[in-house]
């Protein structure tokens, strides 16, 4: 039995082949064996509002008063979020905040601390 790569995506040992796809259980992340031999990863660049570059874990401050959609409170600008995680989708920010718990932002309304 030939070892299967790892999920380029979250790195889990437990990927399986289905037909010319190789599959993550774990994180639903799928690719085909013609990129696995490539080896080129895109990253993507997350900016926030004043165009500085966001990475994993940086601390960033509310920009805007923001309607939190399903609760009948904001989040007031100038409140601090600390150890964000980028995601893809139009809400490209992940975290948890104080008072709030968790939620997903969008770059354009944070600034990087």
């Amino acid at each position: 039995m030939a070892a299967l790569p790892n999920c380029p995506k979250c790195n889990s040992e437990y990927t399986y082949e289905d037909g010319t796809m190789f599959v993550c259980p774990e994180c639903a992340h799928e690719w085909s064996q013609q990129t696995e031999s490539d080896s080129t990863v895109e990253q993507q660049i997350v900016k926030d509002s004043n165009g500085n570059i966001l990475n994993d874990g940086d601390a960033v401050t509310v920009i805007k008063d923001l309607k939190v959609k399903g609760s009948s409170s904001t989040l007031k600008q100038g409140t601090k979020v600390k150890s964000i995680r980028l995601v893809e989708g139009d809400h490209n920010i992940d975290c948890k905040i104080d008072g709030f718990g968790a939620m997903k932002l969008k770059s354009e309304f944070v600034k990087k601390i």
